[in-house]
């Protein structure tokens, strides 16, 4: 690290997919991308870990190469945290390049990648086993 007299550049963003969160910690380094602390090459499952290599395929190696991505990332299932990484990496990578371009890039190819999906699950109520169906009954 530099002095205490330099500043060092981090940028921090943070995605949202139904209950799962995910914060992303971007600063210099040489494009080394981890989610809780697992190198993103070995992370699994695989569909997961190709959602979350999207905004970094579309970017470049020119911009993620320079940059370390530390991805904290809880709550969900697994393609809910894949997917809430995903849009705190594309929102961290844009914050950092302060790149008209690359929003339109990332906005062009799928919208949710920076909008994110405010969808959730509906909680269950009385009298049936999920948030709509009811017993049925019978008067005769």
């Amino acid at each position: 690290m530099e002095g205490i007299g330099d500043m060092v550049r981090i940028v921090v963003s943070v995605g949202k997919r139904k209950t799962a969160i995910a914060r992303a910690v971007l600063r210099p380094g040489k494009g080394r991308v981890r989610i809780n602390n697992i190198p993103v090459e070995i992370y699994q499952p695989e569909m997961a870990r190709w959602k979350i290599l999207e905004p970094l395929l579309l970017a470049g190696d020119d911009i993620w190469n320079k940059v370390d991505i530390d991805v904290n990332v809880k709550g969900g299932g697994w393609m809910g945290q894949a997917t809430a990484a995903r849009i705190a990496i594309a929102r961290g990578l844009v914050e950092w390049t302060k790149s008209e371009e690359l929003r339109r890039i990332y906005l062009d190819y799928d919208r949710t990648m920076l909008a994110g999906d405010p969808r959730q699950a509906e909680p269950k109520k009385p009298r049936g086993h999920s948030a709509r169906a009811k017993r049925q009954k019978s008067y005769r």
